[in-house]
Order: C-alpha cells, then sequence, then structure tokens
C-alpha cells in the first residue's frame, strides 16, 4: 500500500496492535500521530518507530473518553502535518465479568473508551475530513460485536456499537469522500493470549478453521488496505480478520 504523503492518527498507539497498525502505515509512507492516555508509554514507541520506519511521528497524551482530548490532538496533528488523511480508532479496554456480577464502573469505563471514544475522535476529525473532501477512518471492532462472547457484556456490546456508529458514519460522510469502515479482530496474539495454558490456547484455536491465532500484523494489513487509494470504493464494511471464525 501506498501512503506517501498521508498523515495517519492512531489511537491506542502506543502497544499491542495499535503500535503494529502505527508500523504498518508508516511503512507504506505515512507520518504518523500517536495518541495514549500514558504520554511515557506513547514518546517511547513514537521514538522507536521513527527509528524503525523513517518517517515522522508525533506523540499524544489523549484520553479518547474526552471529547475536548480528541479535539486538541487532532488540532495538534494538524497543526504539525497541516492535514489529516487517515483516522484509526483504536483505543479500547476490557473489563470481563458475568453480567450478573459486572459492576456498573466496569460497564461505564468500556463504554466510555470503546464506543464513546470512537465517537468523539469521529466527531473531532469530521471537520477536517470535510474541509479536504477526502479522509479515511477505521474504527477497530471485534468479532465478539458480531456473535457475543459470554463474560464481555460490555465489550461485546461497546464493539456492537461500533460497528452500527461505522455504518452510520460512512452513509453520512460519503459524499465528501470520506470512507469509513470497520476492522473486527477474532483471537490475535497478545500478552493476554500468552499467558493462557496451552490446553486453553488449542481450545480456542480449535474454534478457528484456519486452526491458529491471529498476529498484529494481520490486523494492521487489513487497516493499511483499508487506509489506501485501493479501497477508494469501500465503505461501511466490517472485515472480519479472524481465521474464519465468523463466516
Amino acid at each position: 500500500m501506498d501512503l506517501k504523503g498521508k498523515v495517519a492518527l492512531i489511537t491506542g498507539g502506543a502497544q499491542g496492535i495499535g503500535r503494529s497498525i502505527a508500523k504498518e502505515l508508516a511503512l507504506a509512507g505515512a507520518d504518523l500521530a500517536l495518541a495514549d492516555i500514558n504520554l511515557a508509554r506513547v514518546e517511547e514507541t513514537a521514538a522507536a518507530l521513527s527509528q524503525e520506519t523513517g518517517r515522522q511521528v508525533l506523540s499524544l497524551k489523549m484520553d479518547v473518553s474526552k471529547f475536548e482530548d480528541a479535539e486538541d490532538g487532532i488540532k495538534k496533528t494538524v497543526d504539525k502535518y497541516t492535514r489529516l488523511d487517515i483516522l484509526v480508532n483504536n483505543a479500547g479496554v476490557t473489563r470481563d465479568g458475568l453480567i450478573m456480577r459486572m459492576s456498573d464502573a466496569d460497564w461505564d469505563l468500556v463504554m466510555a473508551i470503546n464506543l464513546k471514544g470512537t465517537f468523539n475522535c469521529t466527531k473531532a476529525v469530521t471537520r477536517v475530513m470535510l474541509k479536504q473532501r477526502s479522509g479515511r477512518i477505521v474504527n477497530i471492532a471485534s468479532v465478539v460485536g458480531l456473535m457475543g462472547n459470554a463474560g464481555q457484556a460490555n465489550y461485546s456490546a461497546s464493539k456492537a456499537g461500533v460497528i452500527g456508529l461505522t455504518k452510520t458514519s460512512a452513509k453520512e460522510l460519503a459524499s465528501r469522500g470520506i470512507t469509513v469502515n470497520a476492522v473486527a479482530p477474532g483471537f490475535i496474539k497478545t500478552a493476554m493470549t500468552d499467558a493462557l495454558s496451552e490446553e486453553a490456547r488449542g481450545n480456542l484455536q480449535r474454534l478457528i478453521p484456519l486452526g491458529r491465532l491471529g498476529e498484529a500484523e494481520d490486523v494492521a494489513r487489513a487497516v493499511a488496505f483499508l487506509a489506501s487509494e485501493e479501497a477508494a470504493y469501500i465503505t461501511g464494511q466490517v472485515l472480519t480478520v479472524d481465521g474464519g471464525m465468523v463466516m
């Protein structure tokens, strides 16, 4: 994917899937703004990615659950680069538990970051992209937003909400050349899955037709495609990256 001359903002970009997405976009030629609630961690990641890829990388401290933070981060990005072409709404948290035991605080936190955070950043970036008459918004959803998952009522509801928000945003913004799509990862290798027992990991893999957990790079490549000119005629879609779990 050729993203030379483009500028991309990735929320939750300091680690994990967000870091992999940032690296993939930078390797394709984009300059970056990385946003995270932990400034020290995002500054460390930004420095490493700049050295690895040779691209400019701006560090932003951002709490996506606050519209003012989202607006300020996007303003700082445009102030530095004069434009913003790609927004990846990746920031997210989990607070798992059965419905009967789930606290209001755990429900509210997951909704505030995963769903409201995506709304806040999308709302804040629209003025910039509408003026440019172009833009790519890619939201990170999840297969559990499509199929549900016991013990994740808050997370699955938030990701189902992200999918609905994606489709509505796509309809509202299409006339100005802005596409909005979602990537829905399945089970991806992370620090959490690395901590599972061999038996638990085997049980997960049996749910996946391709027979393996995904890599963060699998998600990153899907995002890079949707952010590119090759995906210019694709909007309002959910691309599952799950080894065939949801068909």
